[in-house]
């Protein structure tokens, strides 16, 4: 929370602007505080998020170091947005190709600086005071590429008993990819790794929210697994959306079998243990079953 570039930051969520003097603030956070109260009809996940935004910035200390981290101050020491560095342990880790998020950072590099106008010079894309002025396309291009990335580190602590692809494409548009191919004992997955800055619901087999517009995530998951899986000639045992767990009212959402694919809505938190169990009436495969659904998928995936 607060730290995806689609977050309202917590003085947004405050309601005041990131001048105000301490005072103010004090005020601010106990209106909205009455304002928000299930008892008193408000939204229950707005007054977390009020409490929450009061304990990074209500003493002088939490926010000098809250405004320092978000581009609120005038030096910046946040560098969460960056590209992870390269991991230097030796543990053994999955079978990984491809590049997670790759696709959608340059596109953000290449828009940002778009976006700030020729000439302009833009010394750290990842500044949180740009981020936050960007427009939400942008914004959102950057958070679904962290959410890859964090997907993928997931995935890659599994172990060498996974194998995963990312970035995959999924048909002649750039855009039209499977963010993660995931095989393992419990099942061959499509995975999509998302960010809609806020809590969703879900409605006849689809996520919906506010956030979303005219998106249809399940929809587009399942039809790009079919252009993978019809490639490849493997069948995908499950799907998988893959969400912030701030953004999921429970950690695991199992959204039944549409379209003959078991479909499933985790948390980011949830997805490891997801991926061990298996998805709800998913196959197995093992022995040379395994072997084989390998080899096909590495002869025939192209990454974007």
């Amino acid at each position: 929370m607060f730290d995806s570039p689609l977050s309202a930051s917590a003085y947004e969520v405050l309601g005041v602007a990131p001048t105000v003097d301490h005072d103010e603030l004090r005020r601010a956070y106990r209106l909205r505080m009455r304002q928000t109260h299930p008892d008193t009809g408000g939204d229950a996940a707005v007054f977390i998020q009020v409490q929450h935004a009061w304990e990074l910035v209500g003493t002088p200390e939490g926010r000098a170091a809250y405004d320092r981290g978000h581009g609120f101050a005038e030096k910046s020491e946040w560098s969460g947005w960056r590209p992870p560095a390269t991991r230097t342990d030796t543990r053994p880790r999955a079978r990984s190709y491809g590049h997670p998020g790759g696709w959608r950072r340059e596109r953000y590099l290449t828009l940002i600086r778009e976006w700030a106008g020729h000439g302009v010079e833009v010394s750290d894309p990842y500044d949180p005071a740009l981020v936050r002025q960007a427009p939400r396309e942008l914004r959102r291009l950057l958070a679904d590429a962290l959410a890859e990335e964090a997907t993928a580190r997931t995935v890659a602590d599994l172990g060498m008993g996974f194998t995963v692809w990312h970035d995959v494409a999924a048909g002649t548009d750039l855009e039209d990819k499977l963010d993660h191919v995931v095989l393992s004992p419990s099942g061959l997955y499509g995975v999509m790794s998302e960010d809609f800055g806020g809590v969703v619901g879900f409605r006849r087999g689809e996520i919906t929210g506010p956030s979303l517009g005219h998106r249809a995530p399940v929809t587009t998951l399942l039809a790009r697994l079919r252009v993978v899986s019809r490639a490849a000639k493997v069948r995908f045992g499950g799907a998988i959306v893959v969400l912030p767990d701030d953004d999921l009212a429970q950690a695991v959402t199992p959204m039944g079998s549409i379209r003959g694919v078991p479909v499933v809505v985790v948390r980011r938190s949830a997805l490891a243990m997801m991926l061990r169990q298996g998805v709800p009436g998913a196959r197995a495969i093992g022995g040379n079953e395994l072997f084989d659904v390998r080899t096909r998928l590495q002869q025939t995936v192209r990454f974007v």
